[in-house]
């Protein structure tokens, strides 16, 4: 199959597009508007894109919109390791510096989700407010794991199929795409799905994006069991100092409810569950007007 040139991710839009240097890396970012920083970090196997509803939406709101590719995604650098939960939010929180601001509204999908949650955990500072959306605290994530017949078993399945070598990264160049198991059924009648998956799949084309996002996979799962597993589940138990709004589909199939409610005790400025019925683990691609009046009001706690 045909590798992608990591250019083609600089979609056309209302937004631009641009590389910053942060935290010893080169960052694509796409942006749009004025304002105080809303950050948007992306979920396992997308890239910038997946925030397409949102940026003009935000930036009209009067943010300054930005949605960035996570180090190995898009036309970001792939790079041979840094792919752990400490060094992905060194990423976001040199992002914020690189672009000039003091302060962001921080809004993570999936393992984005974890990220921003750990940049507020670690970087308290830099973090204005917190929106997570099906992205559970990485300590519950942690323990639930170490459960494993408290987490779905297709969820754990897919978990442990991404440690084995070389096969996973060959069953997406393929094109293999989460996103036609885990979104919910209506969306995947649109032609906004039929895009979406199209684009995820040429993306996960660039050379080394399938293995770059597999390792933070990896990472979360072997270091169940090592030192710096360990050592980062101890810095995560530092509560958001922020208001945290968790958005979660009603058909999400890879987050339980419980789980995303069992993350209230790590919150120290307030803590609102909205559950968005008929959409699956993308509410903000599935239903992006129900999403963004959401986003809106955690923007503006």
């Amino acid at each position: 199959m045909t590798p992608e040139d990591p250019a083609y991710v600089h979609l056309p839009g209302p937004w631009s597009h641009r590389h910053v240097s942060a935290n010893g890396i080169r960052l694509h970012v796409a942006e749009q508007g004025r304002g105080p920083l809303v950050l948007f970090l992306h979920g396992f196997g997308e890239f910038w894109w997946a925030w397409r509803h949102q940026l003009p939406a935000v930036a009209e709101d009067g943010f300054r919109a930005v949605a960035m590719d996570l180090r190995g995604y898009g036309d970001s650098d792939k790079t041979p390791r840094g792919y752990d939960g400490w060094t992905a939010a060194g990423d976001a929180a040199g992002l914020i510096r690189a672009l000039g601001e003091s302060r962001a509204h921080l809004v993570g999908h999936g393992w984005g989700g974890l990220v921003a949650w750990a940049v507020a955990a670690m970087h308290p500072r830099l973090v204005s407010s917190l929106t997570v959306v099906g992205a559970p605290h990485p300590v519950v994530l942690r323990r639930r794991l170490a459960r494993s017949l408290l987490w779905p078993p297709g969820i754990l399945r897919r978990l442990l199929i991404a440690q084995v070598p070389m096969i996973p990264e060959r069953r997406i160049a393929a094109g293999y795409q989460v996103l036609s198991t885990l979104s919910g059924p209506g969306w995947r009648e649109t032609a906004d799905f039929t895009e979406a998956l199209e684009h995820n799949r040429r993306a996960a084309r660039i050379p080394n994006v399938a293995h770059c996002g597999l390792e933070y996979l990896r990472w979360a799962m072997r270091s169940q069991l090592r030192p710096d597993g360990f050592d980062f589940a101890a810095a995560m138990r530092r509560p958001a100092e922020v208001p945290v709004t968790a958005v979660l589909g009603a058909l999400d199939s890879a987050v339980p409810v419980s789980t995303v409610q069992a993350s209230e005790p790590f919150t120290a400025a307030g803590f609102a569950l909205e559950t968005m019925a008929g959409a699956g683990h993308y509410p903000h691609q599935e239903s992006p007007a129900e999403f963004n009046a959401l986003l809106r009001k955690g923007l503006l706690m």
